[in-house]
């Protein structure tokens, strides 16, 4: 599967496990929850271990372990649900998070200019999405009012 990181396109080797399930072998994202209960765990994992958040996750709880964390996952459950944006923009500027900040879920290619505005650096599309057209949206405006999310 392919995604888009850092403005390519990519081959994306990071796969989701959900509570229910065990750990595979390789780089892999549990939920916050997960992360919490099972951090030692995690940590002797075979691989890098991300954590994907939701909009209504409390980051504050995680701030603590992000220099363990090379990827947080920002799960879009609706499109229009504007607090993954500030999740984003406070992994950057709140608490300094220097890795990869990917958006997961359903969120629209025609927001991935703001997107990457608010600290996303990584856009994992729900379906088939023409990756090219998408990230060319990158370059939609050549000015903007505002310095991006790592820049204030």
């Amino acid at each position: 599967m392919q995604i888009i990181k850092d403005r390519n396109i990519i081959e994306d080797s990071w796969q989701f496990i959900a509570d229910e399930h065990p750990l595979l072998p390789g780089d892999c994202t549990v939920t916050l929850e997960r992360w919490l209960k099972e951090k030692e765990q995690l940590l002797r994992h075979d691989g890098k271990v991300g954590v994907r958040i939701e909009s209504t996750d409390n980051l504050e709880i995680l701030s603590g372990d992000l220099a363990l964390i090379p990827l947080v996952e920002v799960n879009f459950v609706i499109f229009s649900d504007g607090r993954a944006f500030s999740k984003a923009w406070l992994l950057k500027n709140r608490y300094q998070f220097t890795g990869e900040i990917r958006a997961v879920g359903n969120f629209l290619a025609d927001q991935i200019f703001y997107l990457s505005r608010s600290g996303f650096n990584a856009f994992n599309f729900e379906g088939n999405q023409n990756l090219t057209l998408a990230l060319s949206m990158l370059n939609d405006f050549s000015v903007s009012y505002q310095k991006p999310a790592n820049q204030f």
